[in-house]
């Protein structure tokens, strides 16, 4: 008899919720039994819960971990449909996220300018002030005025 788990032992194990475990169920990637009111997972249950958290972090949408899933389904061993759609799935990810790096770089280069023309703006301000102050305490100044008798 294979190894059995609760959903807490899940939600334990992969520190996860019960509660997204159950919606995972709801989105059809995990099919516990049920003994009365309680949810049996099955090991592949826990190996598709553990691949459905790996492939969100990877990127890949609960619809596309689902379809990945029902292709393994279909042949209990994995097909060459299969991994042909992983491979394209990676392409899709490896290029969202080149576009994603080349995206940072350019805003972070625009952070910069920006930076440069704000200390620049304020370095002018405090120049202009500390002349002005210089003026104010040169006019003001008894020495500066000289009387004549």
């Amino acid at each position: 008899m294979s190894k059995t788990y609760s959903i807490s032992e899940l939600a334990n194990e992969f520190d996860l919720t019960t509660r997204s475990i159950r919606f995972y169920e709801d989105q059809e990637l995990l099919h516990p039994t049920r003994r009365g009111q309680t949810r049996v997972y099955s090991s592949k249950d826990r190996v598709r819960l553990k691949l459905t958290i790996r492939g969100k972090r990877l990127g890949f949408s609960l619809a596309e971990i689902r379809e990945l899933f029902e292709l393994w389904d279909e042949t209990r061993s994995g097909s060459k449909k299969q991994l042909n759609l992983m491979l394209s799935k990676i392409a899709e990810r490896r290029s969202a996220l080149d576009q994603q790096m080349k995206d940072i770089t350019m805003v972070q280069l625009e952070l910069e300018s920006a930076e440069i023309r704000c200390r620049q703006a304020l370095e002018e301000l405090n120049q202009k002030q500390r002349e002005e102050e210089q003026t104010e305490t040169d006019t003001s100044s008894p020495s500066s005025s000289a009387t004549t008798h």
